[in-house]
């Protein structure tokens, strides 16, 4: 057995939690392997919806196991309001014992998130549009080896540990910020977090990934954030602090290259990108507010409102290439519906050369796109069950997108409840 790994291949929001909760009940377990609780997973069914921000999208399946992975970094603060209002809505992960966390996967302090956000206030215009969860200055604290983790909350020294790095960070805020802030209630809150964490069982995540592959079983690794917005990939250095692309999850697991079966990337089909950097396709215009009216483009963590554009296929191809993609699922194709025309970016101008791939460059210098203009559909698509039943001129367009991208389109995603997914290979 192999170990499918499903990603986003934009600039993040591309739908990941909705599918994963798609495929999960033909898998055995669901792992987050990168990121924080900067994500947010936005799932719908029976009525109801759940937005997770740390916590695998698998966790309503009963027979499903769901591991929050090495690579990841857990806010304990953010984890047990998940947990709280997962529970208000009749889903004790507790009581259903579906969840397990990775010993080696990094904590976020107080003291992180206050480093962030000076961080970012001090950079003014040129900030990167942080999240201001304390993912970057964690990630600098695991690769600087200062780091706490899962594992060491079981430790005698543990409040000790704490105290030393959170008064390192301290001194870092007075020191390059100006800043003294008092952290007696966050404290207090980080360690009763702490003690609902400690009820879960606490893994060794590597064994547990490969002990299910050698007996046979289904593990499917979950991703956050998009391609574009990989540390090494992405547009640096408007990106993630994580490797949000199919690496990402050997490293982020525990798992070996040749143990990577299907990789299935998610793109919507058109584009958006939260924050600050590079949008090649953006639109600045009435188009771009009607996709970003219609989408309902708002960020499910921090509610901000998204850019829109057009779809980018020299950035997908790139997103494709660098995790070999084997199969594709694309959202949101419902949102389209009455535009008379849409168009797809297949090549950038890039000083003076046409050119179809992602260059070095492109926040100092701007790709200027260069469209292909497609028949609209008028069709509502959001009662659509049957792959009959799908408009000829999108049928036309996801024939276009894959003759572009050599891969197949398995799945469309027409609504943001869990069935309105179409099979269509």
């Amino acid at each position: 057995m192999a170990v499918d790994v499903l990603l986003g291949l934009q600039w993040g929001d591309e739908g990941k939690g909705k599918i994963v909760d798609v495929l999960s009940a033909g898998y055995d377990l669901i792992a987050r392997f990168q990121g924080g609780p900067n994500a947010g997973h936005t799932l719908e069914f029976d009525g109801k919806k759940f937005v997770l921000n740390t916590i695998p999208s698998g966790i309503f399946f009963e027979n499903t196991l769901n591991l929050i992975g090495n690579g990841v970094i857990i806010d304990p603060i953010t984890l047990k309001k998940e947990l709280g209002k997962l529970k208000d809505a009749g889903h004790d992960l507790l009581e259903k014992q579906n969840l397990v966390i990775a010993k080696k996967a990094h904590l976020i302090l107080p003291t992180h998130q206050l480093l962030d956000a000076a961080s970012e206030k001090k950079m003014g215009e040129g900030k990167i549009g942080s999240t201001l969860k304390g993912i970057g200055p964690t990630y600098m604290d695991k690769t600087g080896r200062n780091g706490l983790r899962v594992g060491d909350i079981t430790l005698p020294d543990f409040k000790e540990r704490y105290q030393k790095l959170a008064d390192k960070h301290l001194a870092m805020l007075q020191a390059l910020y100006g800043e003294t802030p008092d952290l007696t209630e966050r404290t207090a809150e980080f360690f009763a977090a702490i003690d609902l964490i400690k009820k879960f069982p606490l893994v060794d995540s590597e064994h547990l990934v490969n002990n299910y592959l050698k007996e046979g079983k289904k593990v499917l690794a979950e991703g956050a954030q998009g391609a574009m917005l990989d540390i090494d990939f992405g547009s640096y250095p408007f990106v993630t602090s994580s490797n949000t692309t199919a690496a990402g999850a050997c490293t982020g697991l525990g798992i070996a290259p040749r143990n990577v079966g299907e990789v299935i990337g998610i793109f919507k089909a058109y584009c958006t990108r939260v924050g600050g950097g590079p949008f090649p396709t953006e639109l600045n215009n009435e188009t771009g507010e009607e996709l970003r009216r219609i989408g309902h483009e708002f960020g499910a963590t921090t509610g901000r409102p998204r850019r829109t554009g057009w779809i980018d296929l020299p950035a997908l191809k790139y997103a494709i290439m660098l995790s070999g993609v084997s199969q594709l699922v694309m959202t949101k194709a419902d949102v389209l519906s009455g535009f008379e025309k849409i168009y797809a970016c297949t090549h950038y101008n890039y000083l003076g050369e046409k050119i179809d791939y992602m260059p070095y460059d492109i926040c100092s210098i701007t790709p200027e796109p260069i469209y292909k203009e497609i028949d609209g559909w008028h069709e509502d698509l959001t009662g659509i069950t049957e792959v009959s039943k799908i408009p000829a001129k999108l049928k036309s367009y996801i024939d276009f997108l894959e003759a572009e991208l050599g891969v197949p389109v398995k799945y469309l995603s027409v609504g943001p409840d869990r069935k309105q997914t179409l099979v269509l290979h």
